[in-house]
């Protein structure tokens, strides 16, 4: 490992993260301002630690209290402009931090009272309820962008002036006092789902990631995938497809695993000839990818879990086969493109032993067995990321170089509350836009509409969702984007007669697929920064590396036995064998390479019979079979007349 240098630049990765993830925009304290934050935030991490371990507080005052720590946090670590210091916390913000705090702990404080009014609220209730949600908006606008303030904005306008919008949508209105009492005093709106799956499930793993990286996980997966993949052709970029999507299940984030892992991927691709808009797009689309693969996936499962009512684990499992086929296929197009270039593997003399790397430092893994062992036996989510951050502390101490020593643990207890500031304000935040949809019946409305549009064609029905999501995505952190598109495209899918797995599966992957599209593809942006590549360019690669991401949900919602709905063996199994030759395909199409160049006209007819295998039935299977055998006959006669 110690041989392998492949930077040639100087990559200022603060810069790139500040640029394309706005979480990472906070202030850099010293003296008492950082000692403060770095008191609270671990008290915010030892509050849910305890509460997960020994039993939670009633569900408004867990929720309440979560969300008081992080307006507090959010109001002192993220400046409110852009000309604002970076360096210090002015006196307004100070104000603001306690004043947003207070409007949440009110909630605790006065508990008792609101439950004997029977949800009547008083003046008071109404004024602590307007001022809550005021600054749960700027500190979502802080710590993210406006987009997701604005949309809550309209929605609580859409509550009050209903009568006033056109008739498909138009309701009777709410007064002042039925808004603030839905939205902020009750359990529909900002203290909704979305905020307790991030009181409870999100922030134990969330902090169990960032503990997880105090040992060196980060170097050890790295190291881990050179030493499986580093050797193959184009080895560097199956060790990013490896590395990132392993450290994508542990983070959660796109943009922060791009900046993680791609500081050394990238730089290892290109330096053994692959282009830099290609090294940033293969980066960007396996640590997105990262989100959708189990069993720690991103934010939004969780909340697809209590949407669902199921439990957890059933979400990840549904995820397993989706997500191997999505890995799978930007694999392949990795091994086509080395191919097509020539490029080789790196010298084994300059990759880590796989024996002596598992002897050293194997045990880091042991914390997400652990985590799928408790996921399965029936533990909750919460519980099972509690068990796992204790497996993390005990197993560190079986070497010496993964020791949690008290500076490193509470390193991880600071940084896993910085780290759900963002998820938390856009769940609060969220929450008004399903709480208007629960209270005017939106959703249902909006569902009837695209029904109405698309004329019951199911196709249509999902291109438009599609578009709904990605659209949205420009401008909504992942989670959010989940949490309104299920709540106002799903049901439409639901309507027409798609498993509700299929069917939040579906939202899910194309509200991260976001992250890689153009115009706004942060992931794709930050690759390209770190690569020093074009964006468009590095964007465009990434949408085409990340095609079956695309087409993968389509096929679940024709055959939901991809994502474990109603699974029947034999056909499970052909399925199974029929997606993943798919797209092998796929990549074939893509790159425009097998054993040979492939011409244009054939690449066009692969792409068909990739299409053929990944629709379920027996005809369109032996279409795309028989396209296999005539491409595999054809480009090896080509390969040899070279």
């Amino acid at each position: 490992m110690e041989n392998i240098k492949p930077q040639d630049q100087v990559i200022d990765l603060d810069e790139i993260m500040r640029q394309y993830d706005a979480e990472a925009r906070y202030r850099v304290l010293k003296g008492w301002q950082n000692m403060l934050i770095f008191a609270v935030a671990a008290a915010m991490s030892l509050f849910h630690l305890y509460t997960a371990g020994f039993g939670q507080l009633l569900a408004m005052k867990q929720r309440a209290v979560h969300l008081a720590f992080v307006l507090f946090l959010t109001y002192l670590l993220y400046p409110a402009t852009k000309k604002s210091s970076i360096d210090k916390i002015p006196w307004y913000d100070f104000v603001l931090a306690v004043i947003a705090a207070y409007t949440s702990l009110y909630l605790v404080i006065h508990f008792d009272e609101m439950i004997t009014r029977s949800g009547l609220p008083t003046p008071m209730d109404v004024f602590i309820g307007f001022l809550g949600i005021a600054m749960l908006l700027e500190a979502t606008r802080r710590v993210s962008n406006p987009v997701l303030p604005i949309l809550a904005i309209v929605s609580l306008i859409y509550c009050y002036h209903g009568r006033y919008f056109p008739s498909l949508f138009a309701h009777r209105g709410f007064n002042t006092a039925r808004v603030i009492n839905h939205m902020y005093l009750g359990t529909e709106g900002v203290f909704g789902v979305p905020i307790s799956v991030s009181a409870t499930f999100v922030f134990m793993f969330i902090l169990f990631g960032s503990i997880l990286q105090e040992t060196g996980m980060g170097k050890f997966v790295i190291d881990l995938a050179l030493a499986i993949a580093g050797r193959s052709t184009g080895g560097p970029a199956k060790v990013a497809v490896i590395s990132s999507g392993i450290m994508g299940t542990v983070s959660g984030s796109s943009v922060a695993n791009v900046c993680t892992t791609g500081t050394f991927t990238i730089p290892l691709m290109k330096s053994i000839g692959y282009k830099p808009y290609f090294a940033g797009a293969v980066e960007a689309v396996a640590s997105t990818g990262g989100q959708i693969m189990p069993p720690v996936m991103g934010a939004a499962a969780f909340i697809m879990a209590e949407f669902l009512g199921v439990p957890y684990i059933k979400v990840a499992l549904a995820a397993v086969i989706p997500a191997l086929l999505y890995y799978t296929a930007v694999m392949v197009q990795v091994h086509f493109e080395a191919t097509r270039l020539g490029l080789l593997g790196l010298p084994k003399e300059r990759l880590p032993r796989l024996w002596s790397l598992l002897k050293s430092k194997g045990h880091l893994l042991i914390p997400l067995f652990a985590i799928v062992y408790f996921l399965v036996g029936g533990y909750t989510p919460m519980k099972a990321a509690y068990y796992g951050v204790l497996t993390t502390i005990a197993v560190s101490f079986i070497s010496k170089d993964t020791r949690l020593t008290l500076p490193k643990l509470m390193d991880g207890l600071v940084n896993g509350a910085k780290g759900s500031l963002g998820v938390a304000c856009a769940c609060g935040t969220v929450g008004i836009i399903v709480g208007m949809a629960t209270l005017t019946g939106l959703g249902l409305r909006i569902a009837s509409l695209i029904i109405t549009i698309s004329r019951g064609n199911l196709l249509i029905t999902m291109l438009l969702t599609m578009v709904t999501c990605i659209l949205l995505g420009a401008g909504l952190p992942t989670t959010a984007n989940f949490i309104v598109t299920s709540t106002i495209a799903a049901p439409a899918l639901l309507q027409l007669g798609v498993a509700p797995m299929a069917a939040y599966m579906f939202v899910l992957y194309f509200g991260i697929a976001a992250d890689l599209s153009p115009p706004v593809a942060l992931a794709a942006y930050a690759g390209a920064g770190i690569a020093g590549a074009d964006p468009m360019k590095t964007g465009i690669t990434a949408v085409k590396l990340a095609l079956a991401g695309f087409l993968v949900p389509f096929i679940y919602v024709m055959n939901p036995m991809l994502v474990l709905a109603d699974v029947t063996p034999l056909p499970f199994i052909l399925a199974i064998i029929t997606a993943v030759i798919g797209v092998f395909l796929l990549g074939m199409s893509t790159i425009g390479y097998y054993k040979a160049p492939i011409p244009f006209w054939l690449r066009i007819i692969i792409f068909g019979g990739a299409l053929a295998l990944l629709i379920p039935g027996l005809f369109s299977d032996a279409i795309g079979i028989a396209i296999l055998a005539f491409t595999y006959f054809f480009q090896k006669r080509r390969a040899k007349g070279q």
